[in-house]
């Protein structure tokens, strides 16, 4: 089990942090490098850079709640519903050609 956690390649879980403006506010965001490709790739796919794309959710959610508690945590939360719904998770199969044998 720890083996699919302790390989995966040390960028992933660097981290970095980006200054951009909200509603008119300059602030920084720290978060780790695999959640900053991800929401680079939902950025992608709705059309939108990454600054016009984290501004959005922001004031969605601020339209929401009313407020935005912790931004980088709803952020952190958003990559990891997004990855949930787009991948299928595929159980990998130790001695799968003895299994297929014994079905023969």
């Amino acid at each position: 089990m720890c083996h699919l956690f302790a390989h995966q390649p040390q960028r992933d879980y660097e981290s970095q942090t980006r200054s951009l403006r909200i509603g008119g506010h300059c602030t920084s965001i720290r978060l780790e490098m695999s959640f900053w490709d991800t929401l680079e790739e939902i950025a992608a796919k709705e059309g939108m850079s990454l600054a016009k794309f984290l501004t959005t959710l922001h004031n969605e959610v601020l339209d929401h709640h009313g407020e935005v508690n912790n931004f980088a945590s709803l952020l952190r939360c958003s990559c990891l519903i997004y990855r949930s719904k787009s991948t299928i998770a595929v159980p990998e199969f130790r001695g799968a050609a003895a299994i297929l044998d014994a079905a023969e």
